[in-house]
């Protein structure tokens, strides 16, 4: 009896871009919602899955580690994995489709195509790490004209890779709607990420500098700091007071353009991104005013 029940709730799983295509026609009429992750999933991609529940009929979820968006000396041969945890997590919730695609269904040989957005990919990570963004764009699109979802589910976490999905919608005319998701954190404000299981009990600890450094200044920005440069050097003085931080950088920019600014006037976004040990975190908030 318990092994029956437990197939009655099994997720539907496809490799395939035909396996995809069996399951999607049993959907046919009805809203897909769509949720692209690279696995070893934690509660912000839950997140994602929940809204998508809500929001739509069906509920689609990729786990697909992309390797194009990782660059040399990157961490795609450490990236975590638990595909049984993942599965548990995604069927308690109740998603309808798991797409797990070998690499060279996505990347057949001779692969020679690529998606650019341009401006909003220098800034940020993109400025880093060149390439990640035409990695993230490329994989995206290939997933989106397989899974054919009417809404599409991104953390704001990733703001950059947010604003570079939504260009990316809007610029193709593609006939989706990108839903925007809260950034989850941990109890003691650390921004969820699959990268956090490779810290150590003292780079954990340290880690937690980013959300407090972001923190410090929002308080600073409501007490009437608003210059950029004195509001990054307050983040990093608190960020580099813990030994082995590698800043990459500190963004107080437009939300939109991603632009830096030179004062903090209206809605702004300070972003982050420094490595700890192995791992590289990214941590962001918004000021409102």
């Amino acid at each position: 009896m318990v092994s029956d029940l437990k197939q009655q709730v099994l997720i539907q799983r496809a490799s395939s871009t035909g396996e995809m295509k069996r399951v999607l026609n049993s959907f046919h009429g009805t809203n897909i919602g769509f949720v692209p992750t690279m696995g070893y999933l934690h509660e912000g991609h839950m997140s994602l899955v929940e809204e998508s529940l809500r929001t739509c009929d069906h509920t689609v979820v990729s786990i697909f580690v992309n390797p194009i968006q990782f660059g040399p000396n990157e961490d795609l041969d450490v990236y975590p994995y638990d595909l049984e945890g993942d599965i548990e997590k995604l069927e308690s919730a109740g998603v309808d489709l798991l797409f797990q695609p070998h690499r060279e269904i996505i990347y057949p040989e001779g692969f020679k195509t690529y998606v650019q957005v341009d401006e909003i990919t220098d800034h940020l990570c993109g400025k880093s790490r060149p390439g990640l963004f035409k990695g993230v764009a490329t994989v995206v699109l290939k997933l989106f004209n397989i899974v054919r979802p009417q809404h599409v589910f991104f953390g704001e976490k990733d703001w950059q890779q947010l604003a570079v999905i939504e260009t990316l919608v809007r610029d193709l005319n593609l006939d989706i709607f990108v839903h925007r998701v809260p950034l989850v954190r941990e109890p003691d404000g650390l921004a969820m990420s699959s990268r956090n299981r490779n810290l150590t009990s003292k780079e954990r600890q340290k880690a937690l500098s980013l959300s407090r450094s972001l923190e410090d200044a929002k308080e600073k920005i409501s007490q009437g700091t608003t210059a950029a440069s004195q509001l990054k050097q307050s983040i990093k003085d608190r960020i580099t007071a813990e030994s082995g931080m590698q800043i990459d950088y500190i963004s107080i920019c437009d939300p939109i353009s991603l632009q830096e600014i030179e004062e903090v006037k209206g809605r702004t976004l300070i972003a982050l991104a420094v490595k700890i040990g192995s791992s590289r975190l990214i941590d962001n908030c918004i000021v409102e005013d």
